[in-house]
């Protein structure tokens, strides 16, 4: 058992303390070059495509269980680690990392508020030096928990206990832009463009707390149902899906393939 005691959001004053602790292992989902250029001391760099799977036109997937074995083993990952995950670009690519490891049961795990953006703002140490993990045998199986599917959205369209959370921009949501054949959204779903959860001015991190909440609130999204959160590949979903087991909701769900599926379907569906 992981001797750490981290929150969910961590921030980087707490993170700087425990730089080099045994059992952590933090990972950058940051572009390339930007890891080569800079990235949080002792940072293992993962590639986003590592940790999705595709079968296009459906993006988003989540990859098998050797895949994801594979991937996991890879960069040292014990059932005992406990995981810090950031990126350069508000948290999506790291949260959907976190977002895997919740759907097969990993018990340690945090966001680094603000990222990169915060570490590095914030006058936190950086390294360019490239960390090569020590690979381990990491043994990974996917549960139904925190997963939902189109059969499981379709048989709960009219579920006045389910909130379908779509976490695209307007646009996408009432299909003015699209980036499937077909645009609009699930019927009955709300829309909080995730890029509204983030203080621009405190380098991407989260919104207060209490700010957030009433957001949710005013959307009808309350902790009593259960919220089945989608966007276009649930990259950004999955930024929610951490706010929301942040904030203490407990019956969440991401939809892996999100509207790249639903979209690219001729009969499921649709509103504008």
């Amino acid at each position: 058992m992981s001797d750490l005691q981290l929150p969910l959001i961590l921030e980087a004053d707490e993170l700087e303390k425990h730089l080099g602790a045994d059992n952590l292992i933090i990972v950058d989902l940051c572009k390339d070059e930007t890891y080569l250029q800079s990235h949080i001391p002792g940072a293992i760099h993962l590639q986003y495509p590592k940790i999705i799977h595709v079968e296009k036109p459906v993006m988003g997937l989540v990859p098998d269980d050797k895949e994801l074995s594979q991937v996991l083993s890879s960069i040292g990952l014990t059932t005992d680690t406990h995981v810090v995950a950031y990126d350069d670009e508000g948290g999506g690519k790291a949260c959907r990392f976190l977002w895997t490891l919740d759907i097969i049961g990993h018990q340690h795990f945090s966001l680094l508020n603000g990222g990169l953006h915060a570490w590095a703002n914030e006058g936190h140490p950086l390294d360019n030096q490239s960390v090569t993990a020590t690979s381990g045998d990491y043994q990974a199986h996917v549960s139904d928990k925190g997963i939902a599917n189109k059969d499981d959205i379709l048989g709960k369209l009219e579920n006045p206990n389910v909130v379908f959370l779509d976490n695209r921009s307007m646009q996408e949501f009432t299909g003015t832009k699209r980036f499937a054949e077909r645009g609009g959204h699930i019927p009955h779903a709300v829309n909080l463009d995730w890029m509204q959860t983030m203080d621009q001015s405190r380098n991407l991190r989260l919104l207060p707390d209490e700010q957030l909440q009433g957001m949710l609130d005013k959307l009808g999204v309350t902790p009593e149902k259960e919220i089945i959160l989608y966007c276009q590949t649930h990259h950004r979903s999955s930024h929610t899906y951490m706010l929301l087991k942040h904030l203490g909701y407990s019956n969440i769900k991401g939809y892996p393939g999100a509207w790249s599926e639903w979209g690219n379907l001729p009969d499921t569906p649709i509103e504008c």
